[in-house]
């Protein structure tokens, strides 16, 4: 029976790159000699601390930009929790890099599929998708209907087998 998995991975080395582009960029630039903007990354969460809001925002797009560069997708990052005061008139934001796809994601995928009445199954394991079928066009059809979603994290589709 063929199958595949959907999976929502983000290459930590290459985030590790990005993170080094910013610090070089924000080392260089005009605008910000003198101040006390940092980037770094622990585990999952990368931690920008910058003087104001305006560069807490240009810092954000720093992100983005040098995530795109590295062809990591930027909606691999969480920008949920708010920014937060820190030492000596700084602000520290906290942000999350997805990894896995949580149980809303995948119910909401499993309800999508389901509901379009493609013959296949779709089982939730752990923090992955696991989709059988009988035929591989039905797998191609899933794939073509996942990617028309508009999913709030990067999806992949791997192990496909026959």
């Amino acid at each position: 029976m063929p199958s595949f998995d959907i999976v929502s991975k983000t290459e930590m080395a290459e985030v590790d790159n990005a993170i080094a582009g910013i610090v070089r960029e924000i080392g260089t630039r005009f605008d910000f000699k003198g101040s006390k903007c940092t980037v770094e990354r622990k585990e999952q969460i990368i931690t920008i601390i910058a003087d104001d809001g305006s560069k807490l925002k240009q810092m954000h797009e720093f992100l983005k930009v040098y995530f795109t560069r590295r062809n990591v997708d930027p909606k691999a990052l969480d920008f949920s929790k708010a920014p937060e005061k820190a030492s000596g008139d700084t602000l520290r934001h906290e942000i999350t890099v997805k990894q896995g796809i949580d149980k809303d994601l995948a119910k909401i995928l499993v309800k999508v599929i389901k509901d379009s009445k493609i013959k296949v199954q779709a089982a939730i394991q752990g923090d992955e998708l696991r989709i059988t079928g009988k035929k591989r066009d039905e797998l191609q059809e899933v794939i073509a209907l996942i990617r028309k979603q508009d999913a709030e994290q990067p999806l992949q589709f791997v192990n496909f087998r026959d």
